[in-house]
């Protein structure tokens, strides 16, 4: 079982160690943030823009955010006396903690009724980070085993208890891997968004399920009809599992885009049996690696959890599952969204979904390092 343990930072933002099966959870007893940060400042605000009936949130505080700094002032290593970093405990598993420069929150509550153009209010919401292992360097893919099933078990936590605050709408958990999509930490980390509205992007996907359920009388989900063909057609299978299968969608826009679906349809990560997550932290690991296999250098993504919207309307037609996506388009190259795609949202994808699959089913992925398999609790090798 996940040990799972709750403090406050020295501004009153609350942090969460995750420990690994076996790891002795009193480590991180008596660690304390000695830093004497500041008060929090209000958040920021959301506006409405009326052309496209969307909200916008303004961060401009985020400014000051901090930028790739250097190792030995990660603010998510384990703090040292030369580093008092984000995380107090010497040494730790898997953490999560509230953004200190957050886009929403950290002050909860709904967004204005009724907007209409001029329409703004604070950007309530909270926004939290994952650390997912103690060490400075790798990355998800080199994570064993057993610290993968801690982080799903930290997603799932948090996605249980984000969803039951006043005024959140949608929980979004995912993880920007690499300089080419823009991170600010090097460190192995994702964050977890809790939005006051549903995004521009789980609205039009969770009305394309909730039509689709009403059609077959709620007896048929969009997402697993798609999961049902793609797995009948073959061309874009990448693998199948018990519980989980993965593939190349059909009308892929980005050159490199893998979904991962559970069979069974449930809302979130939260609704996950024990069963399904065991099996989860094997096939996701499996996916980066084979992602990472198909070039020369690592290659930068986006791994995003799709979960369904806590809005009634669209949360009984509402399917989990992963949509992992990366620029690559080849060794040396990056698809930028230009015209096209920035302007209109009219994609266009400069690969094959089927070749995709092909090379992704071909690839062989890397296999668990001594170090991890041998010091689970550490998570990733020298």
């Amino acid at each position: 079982m996940t040990a799972i343990t709750s403090t406050r930072l020295s501004d009153g933002r609350e942090l969460i160690y995750f420990d690994d099966p076996g790891t002795n959870a009193a480590r991180a007893t008596g660690a304390t943030d000695q830093r004497g940060l500041p008060p929090r400042g209000e958040p920021g605000e959301v506006r409405f823009d009326a052309l496209t009936d969307e909200w916008v949130a303004v961060a401009a505080h985020r400014q000051a955010r901090t930028h790739l700094p250097p190792a030995d002032q990660c603010p998510i290593c384990p703090t040292t006396p030369n580093n008092p970093s984000e995380i107090p405990a010497a040494d730790y598993d898997v953490v999560v903690f509230e953004n200190r420069f957050p886009s929403l929150g950290p002050a909860l509550g709904p967004v204005p009724e009724n907007a209409a153009w001029g329409t703004k209010g604070p950007a309530y919401g909270r926004c939290e980070v994952v650390s997912f292992t103690p060490e400075h360097t790798g990355s998800f893919s080199t994570l064993s085993e057993t610290r993968s099933r801690t982080v799903i078990e930290a997603w799932a936590q948090r996605t249980e208890a984000l969803s039951s605050l006043a005024g959140i709408k949608q929980v979004f958990p995912f993880e920007n891997r690499g300089a080419d999509i823009g991170v600010t930490l090097h460190h192995p980390h994702g964050q977890i968004y809790a939005y006051p509205y549903v995004t521009p992007r789980a609205d039009v996907l969770g009305s394309a399920a909730r039509r689709y359920y009403e059609k077959h009388d709620g007896r048929e989900t969009l997402t697993g009809s798609l999961l049902k063909a793609e797995r009948q057609d073959g061309s874009r299978m990448v693998m199948e599992g018990e519980n989980f299968s993965a593939y190349v969608p059909f009308a892929a826009r980005w050159p490199l885009e893998i979904h991962l679906v559970p069979h069974r349809h449930v809302p979130d990560l939260a609704a996950l049996s024990g069963e399904e997550k065991d099996e989860l932290a094997h096939v996701y690991l499996d996916l980066l690696k084979r992602l990472d296999a198909l070039y020369p250098t690592p290659t930068p993504y986006i791994s995003a959890w799709h979960q369904a919207p806590l809005e009634p309307e669209l949360r009984a037609s509402g399917y989990l599952h992963l949509q992992l996506t990366s620029p690559r388009r080849a060794a040396d190259k990056l698809k930028y969204l230009a015209g096209s795609e920035a302007a209109m949202g009219a994609f266009i994808n400069d690969t094959t979904p089927e070749s995709v699959a092909e090379r992704l089913r071909a690839a062989v992925p890397a296999p668990a390092t001594a170090a991890a398999e041998a010091a689970p609790s550490q998570g990733v090798p020298a």
